[in-house]
């Protein structure tokens, strides 16, 4: 047996069953959500599921190809892909063209290519051989590069703005903490959402006069709270018997003081200049801060809506009513979940949240076999992104997440997110399949 049917006779079963039988699962449930019937052909290319078929075909090409790249190959382009994708994300900018207020998109018509869903594969990629070439993620130098290789991107995707997709990398900092980035850095992070989210529901708060309504109000009396648990625990800590841990302690409580202070300083600065006017409607309208007389939260109710009448067992396909008459927006891409609620029920969402699931739990099992930290590391920011986007796009469509454009892998329509979800798992299906060969 030769090199190239060892690599062959390799290749995860599961991990490529799971990937096409989502793959085609989306593909029936987007000709379901935008199905006309005087264009009944799924290979219509004038619809939605049509040009989707097309891409389908693409990326089945794509992947054969990838499957026919040497490991240590991609590994050696891997800072070579992630700044071209980096040059796209600038040429967008300059010649993209203009979609939803968005300059994100190469193409013309309506097919489309937008570079931002390749930086999720490239960064995994760049990441991953950056910390291959590490014993272990420690000290500030080699944790700083790590996050400009993850940031460098997301500025790019921000001056788009594309909020959403630059969300994504969020995902990588469960790669950071997997390969040795303090489990602080970690609590921090939670600390810091937890603190935001508290600052904008305090955002109109009148308390504390004389900052009766002023935004500032909430915000001087979350810094009065914050101040008074850090005196407490200057008190805890000043009665400890050990002064090498009372010293430590000193340090994070100052730390903590000064970066909650500056958190609560600057968030209004970033709500009000980095978000978009809706995204900023929908956070608050979903914190309960903002009232939503003219429908910013109508999306999400059509969606809980069309998923709550599916019941248990659901309509049927393409029997939904919501569906098929068009009360739910975007029902095609970012809501396209509310479609497998109506229809499949229940049931439906169990079974398709409980194959993402299997394809998550499937790349985190397949990392701990790799003999290559690079193939490990890889198949980590596989995972995270999967799980990333699982986790807020359902959300989302049950109103537990605000509406920030993640699409539902496979599921949602879009080429280039179905391109890049197939490039990121072909290229973890053929490290994976050279798993008995040590590549770096």
């Amino acid at each position: 047996m030769n090199k190239r049917e060892r690599v062959v006779a390799n290749v995860d079963p599961m991990l490529l069953g799971l990937y096409l039988l989502l793959l085609f699962m989306g593909w029936f449930n987007i000709y379901s959500a935008a199905y006309e019937p005087d264009h009944a052909s799924i290979f219509d290319l004038g619809k939605e599921y049509g040009r989707q078929a097309v891409w389908i075909g693409v990326g089945l090409l794509l992947l054969g190809g990838i499957m026919l790249i040497r490991g240590a190959f991609l590994q050696d382009l891997s800072f070579l892909i992630y700044a071209v994708v980096l040059l796209l994300l600038v040429a967008v900018l300059l010649f993209g063209k203009v979609v939803n207020g968005q300059r994100a998109w190469f193409g013309a018509g309506s097919f489309g290519v937008q570079p931002a869903e390749f930086a999720k594969f490239a960064t995994a990629l760049a990441l991953s051989k950056y910390l291959s070439g590490l014993k272990v993620l420690a000290g500030w130098r080699s944790r700083l590069i790590s996050l400009g290789i993850i940031l460098a991107p997301v500025a790019l995707i921000m001056l788009q703005p594309d909020t959403g997709t630059a969300l994504v990398s969020g995902a990588f900092i469960l790669v950071l903490y997997r390969e040795g980035l303090s489990g602080n850095v970690l609590l921090m992070a939670i600390i810091a959402g937890f603190l935001s989210i508290v600052a904008l529901m305090l955002r109109e708060s009148t308390f504390i006069p004389p900052f009766t309504d002023t935004e500032l109000g909430g915000h001087y009396l979350l810094v009065a709270i914050i101040v008074f648990i850090c005196i407490l625990g200057w008190l805890v800590v000043r009665n400890m018997v050990i002064k090498r841990l009372r010293r430590r302690y000193y340090r994070l409580i100052l730390i903590g003081l000064l970066g909650s202070v500056a958190l609560i300083g600057s968030l209004d600065y970033a709500f009000e200049k980095v978000l978009a006017q809706h995204q900023r409607d929908r956070i608050l309208v979903m914190l309960g801060q903002m009232e939503d007389p003219q429908g910013l939260g109508y999306n999400v109710k059509q969606s809980q809506t069309a998923i709550g009448s599916g019941g248990f067992s659901g309509k049927g396909y393409l029997l939904g009513t919501l569906t098929k008459y068009k009360y739910v927006p975007m029902q095609s891409t970012d809501f396209i979940f509310c479609t497998v609620g109506e229809e499949w029920g229940f049931l439906g969402t169990a079974v398709v949240v409980m194959l993402f699931t299997l394809l998550i739990l499937r790349c985190i099992w397949i990392s701990d076999r790799q003999r290559s930290r690079f193939s490990r590391v890889y198949a980590y920011c596989v995972a995270s992104i999967f799980f990333f986007h699982l986790t807020i796009n359902v959300g989302m469509t049950i109103g537990l997440a605000p509406v920030i454009g993640i699409p539902l892998p496979f599921f949602s329509y879009g080429g280039s997110a179905l391109l890049s979800f197939t490039i990121l798992l072909g290229i973890l299906i053929r490290l994976d399949a050279e798993r008995l060969t040590l590549l770096r």
